[in-house]
């Protein structure tokens, strides 16, 4: 029996929604729409209209979901809230569980090779990162200085912070990531709720890796 999966994804301008279905085994989603969404404002004047239209276009009420997923970070922090926000709301709604995935991963999710990293624009001079589990928030080069030896596959939704970090490195295998990363999400978290890995709506968190200027300014004075 295949089951629905609702993701969303708000954390940077550049969003989106997604609708997918499990699939036969527990590796498998099969993705039935993903609908990218533009805000400069945070996504919340425009995503509850979006996810109506697209239960809307599928037939599927709340109640169908079984499982609800979100994109939890890095990234934006008025996104990262908004985006847990609305899916905590969707869930406990319905009485159904939930699934955050790390950005981080659901960039990953584009490449192919076996060592893989990615990477996202963080501003101030660093970039998020990750690598063999680990995320982390530094200078991009510094982070290329950290990798081991080996034919590394990098991944990012934009390469341009990266460029000249890259120019003439050992680092050549590069994947271009869509900025619409739902349908990422929602296949990860297809295989996460599979796996019996999908949580309380209320144990839901955000993944920040960096803290926000006001927790540092309070944490500082």
């Amino acid at each position: 029996m295949t089951e629905l999966i609702f993701a969303l994804d708000t954390t940077q301008e550049h969003g989106s929604v997604a609708l997918a279905r499990t699939g036969a085994s527990i590796e498998e989603a099969v993705l039935l729409e993903e609908a990218p969404l533009h805000s400069r404002t945070g996504f919340s004047d425009v995503l509850y209209g979006e996810i109506e239209r697209l239960f809307s276009r599928h037939g599927v009420r709340v109640e169908d979901v079984a499982c609800f997923a979100v994109a939890n970070g890095p990234g934006s922090f008025t996104g990262v809230r908004v985006g847990l926000a609305c899916v905590k709301g969707l869930a406990e709604a319905a009485g159904k569980p939930v699934v955050g995935v790390s950005n981080l991963e659901a960039t990953m999710l584009s490449g192919t090779a076996e060592m893989r990293g990615a990477a996202l624009d963080a501003r101030r001079g660093e970039a998020y990162c990750a690598f063999a589990g680990t995320e982390v928030v530094m200078s991009f080069p510094m982070w290329l200085a950290t990798l081991p030896e080996g034919d590394i596959e990098i991944v990012s939704t934009d390469f341009t912070p990266f460029r000249a970090a890259l120019a003439g490195s050992r680092f050549t295998r590069l994947t271009q990531a869509p900025h619409a990363q739902a349908g990422a999400v929602a296949r990860i978290a297809a295989r996460k709720y599979r796996a019996g890995e999908a949580i309380d709506p209320a144990a839901l968190d955000a993944n920040y890796v960096r803290r926000s200027d006001a927790d540092l300014m309070w944490k500082e004075n």
